[in-house]
């Protein structure tokens, strides 16, 4: 008896891509209303001119369905023809069910498989690679993935650290075959030697016990130097595995952390200037696991992104973890 396997599409690629951005602009100069600082502070440090938080009736459910919902949109694909649903969140404050199965039945998919990972500002890479293993080995044929996240649900306002940082929205993509290559290979990895680098302040049966909440903890100058020398280094390798050199290159997003961060790849990656590097920090500050399909979506809309450019990606937060993959652009 011969055991039959499962067999998908040759390649994979993203067919769409969406955004769900909150109601709630909140500026530099609101910041300073909760910590001591400044505006002309804040973008020296890291670019932010105002970020957004979730309004009145928004919530990381809500979020998540707008993005995904717009993806398929851009896609022309229906809720029926989606197989699987993957979200990345770190702020579904609901340990069970996933936020992923509410949302595969509230789309209308036809029982689509569903599931949430935490890879943190990783962690729409990390659901991309997943989507295209998915596609590839035929136990899937279209995946929507998402990044999800209300941050400010979980901001210490008073943290000098990270009160000004922290962001909420949503982005998604759309994963389905293709007959060409349009997704390079997953660069990713872990260390966990430095889980306490960003972390959450306490535990949730802690928190419960003394009536707190739990909070976002970060070492910035740790964050900072691993960043621009370790992940620097890591999208180097993920457009290297790509088979692309700089030149063939059209855009660059990286998980939107920090402007300096950012500078620093590209000091250490030697981009051309010819290469569109995303910026959305400035308006929507560190959006976690939704922040590079949010600049996706961003640069579709503004004309910087094409389709068929190619797109190199790399996203990176607590774990530590990192992942990285170059797409084109649908």
């Amino acid at each position: 008896m011969a055991l039959k396997a499962s067999q998908g599409a040759a390649y994979s690629r993203v067919e769409g891509i969406g955004s769900a951005i909150p109601s709630r602009v909140v500026d530099n100069h609101e910041m300073t209303t909760y910590i001591e600082t400044s505006d002309e502070w804040i973008q020296q440090r890291t670019g932010i001119v105002e970020r957004r938080w979730v309004g009145e009736g928004e919530t990381v459910e809500s979020l998540t369905l707008e993005a995904a919902r717009n993806a398929m949109e851009h896609a022309g694909v229906e809720a029926t023809d989606i197989d699987a649903v993957i979200v990345s969140t770190v702020s579904h404050l609901v340990q069970t069910p996933s936020l992923a199965a509410i949302v595969a039945a509230k789309l209308g998919t036809d029982g689509a498989a569903a599931f949430d990972i935490s890879a943190a500002c990783a962690g729409f890479s990390y659901g991309l690679a997943q989507a295209d293993s998915l596609v590839r080995s035929g136990a899937a044929r279209r995946v929507v993935v998402i990044g999800a996240e209300t941050l400010s649900q979980i901001t210490d306002l008073h943290d000098r650290a990270t009160a000004f940082l922290f962001a909420d929205g949503a982005g998604a993509a759309v994963v389905g075959p293709s007959d060409v290559p349009a997704m390079g290979p997953v660069v990713w990895g872990s260390d966990g030697d430095q889980a306490d680098v960003i972390e959450m302040n306490r535990d949730w049966n802690e928190a419960v016990a003394t009536g707190q909440t739990s909070q976002i903890t970060m070492q910035g100058q740790a964050v900072f130097r691993w960043a621009t020398s370790f992940i620097a280094d890591a999208a180097r390798r993920t457009l290297e595995a790509s088979g692309l050199t700089p030149d063939e290159l059209d855009l660059f997003v990286p998980h939107q952390a920090n402007n300096r961060i950012t500078d620093s790849m590209l000091r250490h990656l030697k981009l051309p200037e010819t290469v569109t590097v995303a910026r959305t920090i400035r308006n929507f500050g560190n959006n976690s696991a939704a922040s590079i399909p949010i600049a996706l979506d961003a640069m579709i809309a503004s004309g910087e992104a094409k389709s068929g450019d190619t797109c190199l990606i790399i996203g990176f937060g607590a774990g530590l973890v990192y992942a990285g993959q170059v797409i084109t652009i649908p």
